[in-house]
């Protein structure tokens, strides 16, 4: 059974960094694009950044220049650096594994894992 875990969530300062780990694990044939999202109390969820199988990243523009994400396709793996937290980041954030085909069934889904808690405090 194919499993999403998510680490490196907690509270930081205003300014502070944080860098979130999430690694796939089971039977994994291969994953296409990974990322990551969040949601803030009240709100939907929303995209915060993605990366493709071949490294090419998108981001949320209120992102851009503060967050890096960055992938290890051997370890099914990926990251995000967090940069110049401001509060309104705060939220819950969702790992996302793509098109991830399972060689068990050789099905393919989108995969979530738990969510992990970022708070940043002014």
């Amino acid at each position: 059974q194919v499993q999403l875990v998510e680490s490196g969530g907690g509270l930081v300062q205003a300014g502070g960094s944080l860098r979130l780990s999430c690694a796939a694990s089971g039977s994994i044939f291969s994953i296409n694009a990974m990322g990551w999202y969040r949601q803030a109390s009240g709100k939907q969820r929303e995209l915060v950044a993605t990366i493709t199988r071949g490294g090419s990243t998108n981001y949320a523009d209120s992102v851009k220049g503060r967050f890096t994400i960055s992938r290890d396709n051997a370890k099914n793996a990926v990251y995000l650096q967090m940069n110049s937290l401001k509060p309104e980041d705060t939220a819950v954030y969702y790992c996302n594994a793509g098109g991830l085909t399972d060689r068990s069934s050789w099905s393919t889904y989108d995969y979530w894992g738990q969510g992990t808690q970022v708070t940043v405090s002014s």
